[in-house]
């Protein structure tokens, strides 16, 4: 029998970054983006302009998926980008964790193909549904869609952007065989389980809101 130490290596400062780093950002946007729905914090920050910090958001948030070292995205303290650096930092973690057969030939690759293949699909086109405003939370900046997306892949999951972010997390760990990939994977689910029972209600306020306010102005 495998024990603990040999799947996990607890030791690890890299593992308590990725864990850290994982819970950093949606808590952090929540807040962020909450305080900026009641307190326009960063729009006046901005001269008034909420959609050139959602551009800025988006730009910035391109620029570190290019960032080639975990070091320098650390150092930019992953303030404007909710997963470029949780990604840099997982990868860095797994790294130094204990390597250890998951599943057996050819399931090793065709299991975590298939699951990072289905996961950035929703994670793309969700990003595609929502657009830059929609992606980087300019709901919350009073930058409203028309109306709610509903097509793919909102069609088939409410949350498809955190369900396929999970699941290449998941893919990731099976990928390059690390079970504490897979002990992060389930805390990923954790936390963006908690943060959606925010993060989801407060999105569906907004648009309720703004659903009362056209009746006012119709009637």
């Amino acid at each position: 029998m495998v024990s603990l130490d040999a799947l996990v290596d607890l030791n690890q400062t890299s593992l308590l970054v990725s864990l850290l780093s994982i819970l950093f950002n949606p808590v952090a946007w929540n807040i962020v983006a909450q305080n900026e729905y009641r307190n326009k914090t960063i729009t006046r920050m901005f001269g008034g302009q909420p959609a050139l910090w959602v551009l800025f958001s988006g730009g910035f948030n391109l620029f570190l998926w290019n960032l080639p070292r975990f070091a320098v995205c650390v150092a930019l303290l992953k303030i404007f980008s909710r997963i470029e650096c949780t990604r840099a930092s997982y990868h860095h973690a797994l790294s130094y964790q204990p390597r250890h057969a998951i599943l057996p030939r050819p399931f090793d690759i065709l299991v975590p193909a298939v699951l990072f293949l289905v996961g950035q699909t929703f994670v793309i086109t969700s990003t595609w549904a929502l657009g830059i405003t929609g992606t980087f939370l300019g709901d919350y900046f009073g930058i409203l869609m028309d109306h709610r997306v509903e097509g793919f892949p909102f069609n088939v999951l409410r949350d498809p952007m955190y369900v396929g972010s999970t699941m290449s997390f998941a893919a990731t760990a099976l990928w390059y065989e690390r079970p504490a990939g897979l002990l992060i994977t389930f805390y990923v689910y954790i936390v963006y389980v908690v943060a959606l029972r925010y993060e989801g209600p407060f999105t569906d306020m907004i648009y309720s809101k703004r659903e009362e306010e056209r009746k006012l102005k119709k009637a």
